[in-house]
């Protein structure tokens, strides 16, 4: 059984961790926040995700690093600057044992914010009414 979702914004979500997660959390949150100001702040896929025209980046804790989830064209874009952490096609595993790389991290953010900024807005979804019976 998974675990029990019981926040709903990302103050909510750093604070279950302890404080050195909560730290580095912070960090990236000020520095995703910094590198795309137009940004807003929102709980999609049950993790912090800043959404700009779109989702703009991604981010969670696990066990021992941070998730960062900039999507595939980010992780492309930036490949080289990442062959020292486990890359995916949509994300890359910051080890807590090592710190953040809050540059290399604001540069995939402002790469994105661009793309994001360049496309037609995307409408919200919203749940439909449920039909009378």
């Amino acid at each position: 059984m998974g675990r029990e979702i019981t926040y709903t914004t990302i103050d909510g979500y750093i604070a279950q961790y302890p404080p050195e997660v909560r730290e580095r959390l912070q960090a990236l949150r000020r520095t995703i926040g910094a590198a795309a100001p137009d940004a807003s702040e929102k709980i999609s896929w049950a993790m912090p995700t800043f959404y700009l025209n779109g989702n703009l980046v991604h981010f969670a804790a696990f066990k021992s690093h941070i998730g960062f989830f900039p999507g595939a064209e980010g992780i492309e874009a930036f490949r080289d600057k990442m062959q020292e952490y486990s890359v995916s096609k949509g994300g890359v595993q910051f080890p807590f044992a090592r710190p953040l790389p809050l540059e290399l991290i604001a540069e995939i953010v402002r790469f994105r914010a661009a793309q994001n900024k360049a496309q037609k807005p995307k409408k919200e979804k919203t749940k439909r009414p449920e039909a009378s019976a």
